[in-house]
C-alpha cells in the first residue's frame, strides 16, 4: 500500500481520535479533516504555529511514521522515526552491529556502483553525456578506496548542470531544492531502515559522530538521481527557489515509479524492497543489495 505524505504549510492543530489523526485549522473554526494514522509514511511540518498532541506523535511512531520538522527557515531540521517496529529487531540489531569490515565494504562497493548506474541513467534520460560516467561505475573496488563516488560526482553535476555549478549545500540555486529533497528522502529511508530492523545510527560507510542517520545516507545515495530528475525538471522551468509549488512537487518523490528485475514499484514502497534486502545481507541470506535502475 502506497503511504500519504502530509504537508503542513499553514497553521493547524494535530491530534489523535480513534486511530485518526486530526486535522483542524487555526484559521478556519470550520475547517475539519481526519485521516486513518495506518495510511500515513510522511508527516512534514513546516509552519511554525502547528500544533501536535503527544498520543498523536505516539500513534505516528508506532506505525513507524517519519515525522519531519522544518525550521524557521523552512528547511527540514529534525525527525522523528520508530525504534520499535519490526518483530526481530534484536537479532537484526546484532547482526548489523557484528557485520566484518569485509562484508561491510563490499555492500559499499555495490552502493557506489549503484549511484553511479542511476546517475548515468539519469543523464541518458535527459540526452546529456551519460559516457563520461561509465569508466567510474566499472569495477568499482570493495570499500571504493580510490573514491570512485566522488570523482563521478564532479563529471556528473558539470554534465547536469553545467561546469559552473558547485554542489554545496548552502550554495547558489538549484542547491537548496537538492538539499529539500534530500531531506525528504532521508526521512523516508530511515523509515524504512526501521521497518527492515535496522539501526539507522550506525552506518557502512558514512560514520560522523554528529550523525544520528548515517545509515540512511549511505543506503539513499543510489536514490539521489530520482530527486536529481525533479530538481532538474523545476529548475529548467524557471523554479530557482522553495516555494509552495516546488516543495510540492519535490515530495511527490515518494510516488516515483521504479523498476527491479522484474517488478515496478513506487519509491517509497522500493525503499522497503531496498532495506529489507540489506538486512538480509547483513543476515547472511543473500550477498546483493537490492536497487531499482532509473529509467
Amino acid at each position: 500500500m502506497i503511504k500519504k505524505t502530509l504537508f503542513f504549510s499553514n497553521p493547524y492543530s494535530l491530534s489523535l481520535k480513534n486511530r485518526q489523526m486530526v486535522i483542524r485549522s487555526k484559521e478556519d473554526a470550520d475547517f475539519y479533516r481526519s485521516v486513518p494514522v495506518e495510511d500515513i509514511g510522511v508527516v512534514v511540518l513546516e509552519n511554525q504555529e502547528t500544533g501536535i498532541t503527544l498520543p498523536l506523535l505516539n500513534a505516528l511512531a508506532d506505525n513507524n511514521v517519519s515525522v519531519i520538522v522544518c525550521s524557521e527557515k523552512f528547511m527540514p531540521n529534525a525527525m522523528l522515526v520508530s525504534l520499535d517496529s519490526n518483530s526481530t529487531q534484536g537479532e537484526c540489531f546484532r547482526n548489523q552491529l557484528t557485520a566484518s569490515e569485509p562484508l561491510k565494504k563490499n555492500l559499499w562497493k555495490q552502493i557506489v556502483e549503484s549511484k553511479i548506474r542511476n546517475q548515468a541513467a539519469l543523464l541518458s534520460k535527459l540526452n546529456k553525456d551519460a559516457n563520461r560516467l561509465k569508466p567510474y561505475y566499472m569495477n568499482v573496488k570493495s570499500g571504493d578506496p580510490d573514491n570512485r563516488e566522488g570523482v563521478a560526482a564532479k563529471e556528473y553535476w558539470d554534465e547536469l548542470f553545467g561546469k559552473y555549478f558547485v554542489r554545496f549545500r548552502k550554495g547558489k540555486s538549484p542547491n537548496a531544492l537538492l538539499n529539500y529533497g534530500y531531506a525528504i528522502l532521508r526521512a523516508a529511508v530511515a523509515r524504512a531502515l526501521t521497518g527492515s530492523g535496522l539501526l539507522p545510527s550506525v552506518g557502512i560507510f558514512h560514520k560522523n559522530r554528529y550523525n544520528s542517520f548515517p545509515l540512511a545516507d549511505d543506503i539513499m545515495e543510489p536514490y539521489r538521481p530520482y530527486v536529481d530528475e525533479i530538481v532538474f525538471a523545476l529548475y529548467a522551468n524557471g523554479e530557482t527557489e522553495l516555494n509552495k509549488y516546488s516543495k510540492e512537487r519535490i515530495l511527490k518523490i515518494l510516488y516515483a515509479d521504479t523498476f527491479f528485475d522484474n517488478m515496478t514499484r513506487p519509491l517509497g514502497i522500493a525503499l522497503s524492497v531496498t532495506t529489507a534486502s540489506l538486512a538480509k545481507c547483513y543476515n547472511r541470506q543473500q550477498k546483493k543489495i537490492v536497487y531499482p535502475l532509473l529509467k
